[in-house]
């Protein structure tokens, strides 16, 4: 497990940070328990099969173009404007809501982009720590529904993103977070806010926690019941805890840990959930046990195959939500880690933040479709597929399917020549058997020294880059 820290490169509109031994990038569970429930087994497994998914950042942070909530810390790894308190500060980032009036919000576009990267499912944040509310939560006026925006005929955001995502048939992600720092249960006004955690003794004042306990109750229960069939509640903010979950991972992060249990009551909240989503996918991240149905480590992908299921979060530029001139990675980029998550077992989200006027940069549009041209003509080989026993090798990266075809994914560097010949060790094709380029079905010659295998590319594949190749196959016994 990762014991050193590495600050997640923040937005280009900030001063660099320097890392003081913590950061906000949750990390991947040490423990992981299957769920019990058959219906939530059954769309687990649905669930692994989709393998790529988006997850949106979009709220108050969009309009300034600023990490997402993290600057209302006061925590020492995070930089923010010094010309004013702290105070000030908060009151400057709450008000943005004031300001934030997203009028050519389009969530078919981000949709159908997605569609066209081949995605096949969305977690959207319908809340961050922020406290701000991306739907029509009756339980503060903290949100879009109350403001410029309160007008408009798609005011209830969440609602709108489910629907356009749920027409191109994706499963359908509920991002909530457990904090909530704009809630005066959770950070009351009488205290400081020194850290991420809640800023009272939960000890000594038990009315206010519960307060704090029935307020995410009930949020969870309007998403649950007023938003359409949901498929993940995908809960952020893992330092919200049963503090006998408190581990070595945790600690790991650095932040400071209370000597109380921030419980919320996911139990109570789970069983509520699935009454009305029945087989509903829980993620309570980093916290093991029977409500972390996946695991989530955060742009990181695990050094090894995990046979139980997984999901590396890594967004498409360098920050989660909308920041100017932010720099994406190349389509071959993303191509390449795709293959190595899949081939280890889990599955890619990857993160994009619309505009603050609700849209997607042109940019991001044209590399996700990119990324889903070389999926149209190579997904066999990871949707719907499990990693090989023999999962890697250098660049090259192994899945197979419920047939027992063998899929080898050769990634290719984008700087360099296309190669005429690619080699692989181990996971020898069966003798005579044929093998198949799955972007064309083209059959290749292939030879076999010891046991390394190499392949030899047609001019005709040559002659254009792609990202990666991939050889359909049957392995030897």
């Amino acid at each position: 497990m990762m014991r050193r820290l590495i600050l997640l490169g923040l937005v280009a509109c900030m001063a660099a940070l320097t890392v003081h031994g913590q950061d906000n990038l949750h990390r991947q569970s040490t423990v992981y328990e299957w769920p019990a429930d058959t219906q939530v087994r059954q769309k687990l497994e649905h669930w692994r099969d989709q393998k790529f998914g988006m997850i949106i950042h979009w709220g108050l942070y969009a309009v300034p173009g600023i990490i997402e909530s993290w600057e209302l810390c006061s925590e020492d790894w995070i930089s923010r404007d010094s010309t004013i308190t702290y105070d000030a500060y908060k009151q400057w980032y709450w008000g943005l809501k004031k300001d934030f009036n997203p009028t050519q919000f389009n969530p078919d576009q981000w949709a159908q982009a997605a569609k066209d990267a081949g995605m096949r499912y969305v977690v959207f944040t319908t809340k961050h720590h922020d406290g701000f509310n991306m739907f029509d939560t009756k339980q503060t006026d903290f949100k879009i529904t109350n403001g410029p925006f309160a007008n408009h005929p798609k005011a209830n955001v969440a609602k709108y993103v489910f629907e356009s995502f749920r027409k191109q048939g994706f499963m359908i992600g509920a991002y909530y977070s457990k904090p909530d720092w704009h809630s005066e249960y959770f950070w009351w006004p009488r205290y400081a806010t020194p850290d991420r955690n809640v800023n009272y003794d939960i000890r000594k004042n038990p009315w206010r926690w519960n307060k704090f306990k029935q307020f995410a109750y009930n949020q969870v229960n309007e998403l649950m019941h007023d938003y359409g069939a949901i498929d993940i509640l995908w809960l952020d903010g893992g330092w919200v805890r049963p503090l006998e979950t408190v581990n070595d991972e945790v600690r790991a992060w650095g932040a400071a840990i209370p000597p109380w249990s921030q419980e919320i009551d996911i139990p109570r909240i789970a069983t509520m959930a699935r009454a009305a989503q029945p087989g509903l996918l829980i993620v309570d991240r980093t916290v093991h046990g029977p409500y972390e149905n996946y695991q989530t480590p955060e742009q990181h992908i695990p050094a090894t195959r995990l046979d139980h299921p997984w999901e590396s979060c890594i967004t498409l530029g360098g920050a989660w939500g909308h920041v100017p001139n932010d720099k994406y990675k190349s389509a071959a980029k993303v191509i390449h880690t795709l293959a190595e998550v899949v081939a280890k077992g889990g599955s890619l989200l990857l993160g994009v933040g619309p505009t603050p006027e609700g849209t997607l940069r042109q940019e991001q549009i044209d590399r996700l479709k990119d990324i889903g041209a070389w999926l149209t003509r190579n997904g066999a080989a990871i949707y719907d597929t499990r990693p090989a026993a023999h999962y890697q090798s250098d660049k090259t990266f192994f899945t197979t399917n419920t047939a027992g075809k063998l899929f080898a994914i050769s990634c290719l560097a984008e700087d360099m020549p296309m190669p005429r010949t690619v080699s692989w060790k181990g996971n020898v094709p069966r003798k005579g058997t044929r093998m198949t380029l799955l972007s064309s079905g083209a059959t290749v010659k292939w030879s076999v020294q010891g046991d390394i295998v190499t392949v030899s590319i047609p001019a005709s594949v040559a002659k254009s880059y792609t990202p990666a190749l991939t050889l359909a196959y049957d392995a030897g016994k």
